[in-house]
C-alpha cells in the first residue's frame, strides 16, 4: 500500500531520477554539485523584523534568495535544504540556549515541529518542520549534544485550516488557527521546556496558539526557532 498518494510518490521517483541526470545548483550562483552553496549562503541578511521576545528567527524572509529557497523547500520537495537550514538553525539554537540554561534553567529541551494537518500532510507528502527538527536532532547529536530530545506527534492538528499565508491579519491568523492544535499523551511535555520549530514566521499566530496549547497541557516554558522572518 502507498505511503502517500500516487502523484507524490511519483514525484518522489522523478525527483531522484532528474537528480541524476540533472546535479543540483546552487540556488544562488548556479554551483554545481551542491543546493545552496556557503557563499551563498553567507549573503543571506539576518532577521531584523522585531518579533516576540520568545521566538527567533535565522534570516530575513524579504531577501530574494531566502524566499525562494524557502518556497522550494516548503511545496517543492526540496529536502536536501533541510539539513542546510537545520545546521543554521542548530547554531541559532546552541547560541541562545547557552544564556537560557544560566538564566532560566532552560534544560534538557524537547523539539517539537509545528505539525500539519493530515489532509495538508497527504497532499504535500511531508513536514518541512518535522525535516528540520529530525536534522536537528542529527546534527546536534554529531556535535555531542545530548540535551535535546524530541517529542513527535504530541503536538497534532487534528483539523485542517484555511491557509495561513493567505490571511493578511493578525487578528484573523489567530481567530483561523484558535482550537486546531491540541496535545495527545501530554504526559511527555508536563513540567518540561519546549522549543517549537518552524520554517517561516510571519505574525507569530501559528507559534502563539501552538505555545498555547502546549503551555495548558502543562509545558514549563516554550521558545521557538525558525528558519526566517
Amino acid at each position: 500500500m502507498l505511503k502517500y498518494p500516487l502523484s507524490i510518490a511519483y514525484m518522489h521517483f522523478w525527483h531522484t531520477i532528474l537528480s541524476v541526470i540533472f546535479p543540483e545548483k546552487c540556488l544562488g550562483c548556479g554551483q554545481a554539485g551542491i543546493v545552496f552553496c556557503p557563499e551563498c549562503l553567507a549573503t543571506c541578511p539576518e532577521a531584523l523584523r522585531e518579533s516576540a521576545k520568545w521566538i527567533f528567527p535565522v534570516y530575513d524572509y524579504r531577501h530574494p534568495l531566502v524566499k525562494k529557497s524557502l518556497l522550494l523547500f516548503k511545496y517543492k520537495n526540496k529536502r536536501l535544504l533541510a539539513p542546510i537550514f537545520a545546521d543554521i538553525v542548530c547554531q541559532k539554537i546552541e547560541e541562545e540556549l547557552s544564556e537560557l540554561w544560566v538564566m532560566e534553567n532552560f534544560r534538557e529541551p524537547l523539539l517539537i515541529p509545528i505539525p500539519l494537518s493530515k489532509k495538508r500532510l497527504r497532499e504535500r507528502g511531508y513536514n518541512q518542520a518535522q525535516l528540520l527538527c529530525d536534522e536537528i536532532l542529527k546534527i546536534s547529536r554529531e556535535r555531542g549534544n545530548a540535551g535535546f530530545q524530541t517529542a513527535n506527534k504530541v503536538l497534532v492538528k487534528p483539523e485542517d485550516t484555511e491557509h495561513q499565508a493567505r490571511i493578511t491579519e493578525r487578528r484573523k491568523r489567530l481567530r483561523n488557527l484558535r482550537g486546531t492544535f491540541a496535545v495527545t499523551g501530554g504526559e511527555p511535555i508536563k513540567g518540561r521546556n519546549i522549543i517549537l520549530i518552524d520554517d517561516i514566521l510571519t505574525t507569530g499566530a501559528t507559534l502563539s496558539e501552538a505555545r498555547r496549547v502546549l503551555k495548558d497541557a502543562g509545558a514549563r516554558k516554550v521558545i521557538a526557532f525558525t528558519v526566517a522572518h
